[in-house]
């Protein structure tokens, strides 16, 4: 049809954080089965980027890893220095521990909202301060986003303050900037869980089925191939949002 726009991903340049493991791993192979030119972010899972970017074909083929730990207070300067221009930029990396707020430590609160929010934004101002005439953000959050959970703590708290900031930036930054989020929900088991099959958490969700690691890339290149999307979260979660 007429007037239809999708962007392109063959030689586009995309920044995957936390890029070497679990959900950011596939995302990475995704946009690089795509033809984009991936940079593996990465703060203590150097070995796991590395031999990811081996597997993508190297830089040869335009890839790269870029390693910088969130606590720095220059982190998205830093990654950006090494990561170069970049296209898209995709806001994977997480830190998930759930306390409720009276039993957090303040350094334990500090490193979540570092993790979760406060870099992530500082990528984000970082991305469209390139000035490209097109560029997307797709931020990762959580199902939980549209609940109040009481034993969900600083997790739950910067995960919300992150969607806020995506529909935000998304009205700011329009028309050159889209920005839009993923609230994934059970596809993969807690880390130190991995033998888990959430058999508990499934009996909850309406489809009763974890969600496929394909439906969650594949949403994230839909979010980013169609231009006519910004400001919106899509929930790929088996409709465990729904309760």
């Amino acid at each position: 049809m007429s007037g239809e726009k999708f962007m392109k991903l063959k030689e586009k340049r995309v920044l995957v954080t936390g890029g070497a493991l679990r959900l950011g791993r596939a995302i990475c192979r995704a946009f690089a089965d795509a033809g984009a030119k991936v940079a593996v972010h990465c703060s203590k899972s150097l070995e796991q980027a590395t031999e990811l970017l081996e597997e993508l074909g190297g830089e040869a083929m335009g890839h790269r890893v870029v390693q910088c730990d969130f606590s720095r207070q220059d982190a998205a300067e830093a990654i950006f220095a090494q990561a170069g221009a970049v296209d898209i930029l995709v806001n994977n990396a997480s830190s998930f521990f759930v306390k409720p707020l009276a039993d957090e430590t303040y350094s334990e609160f500090e490193e979540q909202f570092n993790v979760n929010f406060t870099v992530p934004l500082e990528l984000m101002k970082k991305f469209q301060a390139q000035n490209l005439d097109e560029g997307c953000v797709v931020n990762i959050l959580d199902q939980q986003i549209c609940k109040t959970d009481s034993l969900g703590g600083s997790y739950l708290l910067s995960k919300k303050a992150l969607a806020e900031a995506t529909i935000s930036a998304a009205l700011q930054w329009a028309p050159r900037i889209r920005v839009n989020g993923i609230a994934p929900g059970p596809v993969l088991p807690p880390v130190g869980m991995e033998s888990s099959k959430m058999e508990k958490t499934l009996k909850l969700v309406p489809l009763q089925r974890p969600v496929k690691m394909k439906d969650l890339t594949d949403a994230c290149l839909f979010l980013v191939k169609n231009d006519s999307i910004t400001g919106n979260i899509l929930y790929v979660d088996s409709g465990q949002h729904l309760r």
